[in-house]
C-alpha cells in the first residue's frame, strides 16, 4: 500500500504543478516563479501545444487520471488486486515517454529549460517507479506462516 500512497501523493503534487503552468498559460497568473526565464520561453513557444491542446492541460488531465487511479487502488477491495498497478504503470509509463519527448524539445529545439517541466518529468517518473515497485510486490509469492 505504501507504493500506492506514494503514487497518489506524487500525482497530487504533479497535478498542482501542471495546474500552475496551465493557469499561467491561460493568463490567470502574471509571471512564473522560475528564476531563469526559460519557463516563459518554453510555455510561450509553438511547441507548448500538442495536437492543438496546451501541454499543461494534458498534464492536468494526466495527473488527474493518475491521482484517481491511485486513490481507487488504495480502496480495501483493490488492495490485493494487480490491475490498478498494471494500469498505473501503463499510464505513468506513457507520461514518462511524453515527458522525455518534451525534455528533448526543450534541449534541442526550444533551447530553453523550464524548471517546472523538469520537476513534472521527475514526478511522473517517480509515479512510474512506484507503480513498478507495487507490481513487483504483487508478483512476489506469499510465504506461508
Amino acid at each position: 500500500m505504501i507504493y500506492r500512497m506514494g503514487a497518489a501523493l506524487m500525482s497530487l503534487i504533479g497535478l498542482l504543478v501542471a495546474a500552475y503552468l496551465y493557469l499561467y498559460k491561460i493568463g490567470r497568473i502574471g509571471t512564473l516563479a522560475c528564476g531563469s526565464g526559460g519557463c516563459e520561453t518554453v510555455q510561450m513557444s509553438s511547441w507548448s501545444r500538442f495536437a492543438g491542446v496546451d501541454v499543461a492541460l494534458i498534464g492536468v488531465a494526466g495527473y488527474v487520471a493518475l491521482l484517481v487511479l491511485s486513490l481507487v487502488a488504495l480502496q480495501p477491495g483493490a488492495a490485493a488486486q494487480r490491475w490498478p498497478s498494471d494500469l498505473l504503470t501503463a499510464l505513468s509509463g506513457l507520461g514518462v515517454l511524453f515527458a522525455a519527448y518534451l525534455t528533448w524539445l526543450e534541449l534541442f529545439v526550444i533551447h530553453a529549460i523550464c524548471r517546472w517541466c523538469v520537476g513534472s518529468a521527475v514526478i511522473v517518473t517517480t509515479v512510474f517507479t512506484l507503480a513498478l515497485l507495487d507490481r513487483r510486490r504483487l508478483a512476489l509469492p506469499i510465504e506461508p506462516s
